[in-house]
């Protein structure tokens, strides 16, 4: 059956919207299921926008990650473009002051630190504080909707910030419409919304599964296999470790020129880790962490998403840089416009104020601490009455 993303589905249901003055909250990785752009649907449709507002990254999803993103004007509709992303992380209340109501369509990948599901907890606040309606046009959970397959570790609330506002697992196998409907319940948030489904779209389908392209989201995320993989690689952010940017394949290697790769490959390969397989590496990036300098390492293929576990992964990876290498691998600064000086970013990531505890124990008590932490049951009984997919 054909699989239709909530922008198709208001589509199909546009009467009563298109004669209200309407903000719209997206970027180019925002399509209908047949590949144009929202916004430009949506004027083709005969809805009257008045302004767009963007996410990290930016309108067109190719800004540098961190990178502050300024107001601007779209190329594609001549329309203003409000950056969630530069001085303010929220609209204001001038911003919304000559709108009737907001529109969200934005992709997600499945994983806390990734900030565009951050960016709607904001605009779901000002809808509340402003008394804007708010359509959330729903999309796929690429990692699948498989609640076998989340990982923890929970936030702790030391650790909240931009990559990780509220407590909900690492990789939380839900949509970003079923978040939404979570937050509003159980943060008080009391937005007047509206969820525009997914149809056909089930929770054990994997991007993989869906016969249409994928639209990178963001320039750290070209394909559906590095948003398996992100989870647990991006993890490497925290540490003086490159995790591929400035290369064509971000999250899909890992390295630094003090590192063996066969030794690393071997050591790896005796975890027996399910779905991935990895393969030595060599690679000289052309920004980032070590630009210019030839980086040994490996490189990650994911073999079967359905057993594929990346945050374990991820910790597992660290921990056997730390083992290998104790005397070069260390934690790293990652300056962000969210977070000028970069510090603490790996328990940021991780949502686990004790990580570098953690990555340093012994490997047997590693192996039982991250199985608890990673093993996050309580959530789906948290999240099931917000559940809108089988």
């Amino acid at each position: 059956m054909q699989l239709y993303f909530g922008i198709d589905t208001l589509l199909k249901h546009a009467h009563g919207y298109k004669n209200l003055r309407t903000g719209f909250v997206t970027n180019n990785a925002a399509t209908t299921v047949d590949g144009r752009q929202s916004r430009v649907a949506l004027l083709q449709n005969g809805f009257n926008l008045v302004k767009l507002f963007s996410p990290e990254h930016g309108l067109e999803a190719a800004g540098a990650d961190g990178s502050f993103q300024q107001n601007t004007f779209d190329t594609i509709t001549g329309l203003p473009v409000i950056s969630l992303y530069g001085d303010c992380l929220s609209p204001t209340e001038t911003d919304l002051a000559d709108i009737d109501m907001l529109i969200f369509d934005l992709p997600d990948v499945g994983c806390r630190f990734y900030t565009y599901q951050w960016t709607l907890t904001y605009i779901m606040e000002a809808c509340a504080a402003y008394k804007k309606p708010l359509i959330i046009c729903d999309r796929p959970n690429p990692l699948s909707g498989n609640f076998q397959l989340m990982e923890g570790p929970m936030l702790d609330d030391d650790c909240a910030s931009f990559i990780g506002r509220w407590n909900i697992p690492l990789r939380h196998s839900c949509t970003i419409a079923e978040l939404a409907l979570y937050w509003n319940k159980s943060r008080n948030l009391n937005v007047d919304l509206t969820i525009m489904p997914l149809q056909n779209w089930k929770r054990n389908h994997f991007f993989t599964d869906l016969n249409i392209p994928f639209i990178p989201t963001s320039p750290g995320i070209p394909d559906a296999e590095t948003a398996l993989l992100y989870s647990g690689t991006g993890l490497l952010e925290g540490m003086n470790v490159s995790e591929g940017r400035g290369t064509k394949t971000p999250f899909k290697i890992c390295g630094a020129p003090w590192i063996n790769a066969q030794q690393l490959r071997d050591t790896f390969n005796t975890l027996h880790l399910s779905g991935v397989k990895v393969s030595p590496y060599h690679f000289t990036p052309a920004s980032g962490k070590y630009a210019n300098d030839v980086c040994n390492g490996i490189l990650f293929t994911v073999e079967n998403a359905a057993v594929f576990r990346p945050v374990t992964m991820g910790l597992w990876l660290l921990h056997l840089l730390l083992q290998l290498y104790p005397e070069k691998a260390a934690p790293a600064l990652y300056p962000t416009n969210a977070n000028p000086t970069g510090g603490g970013h790996l328990e940021k990531l991780t949502g686990y104020k004790d990580i570098w505890n953690l990555l340093k124990m012994d490997t047997i008590s590693f192996r039982g601490l991250t199985e608890k932490i990673t093993t996050v049951e309580e959530w789906e009984n948290e999240i099931r009455e917000f559940l809108l997919y089988s």
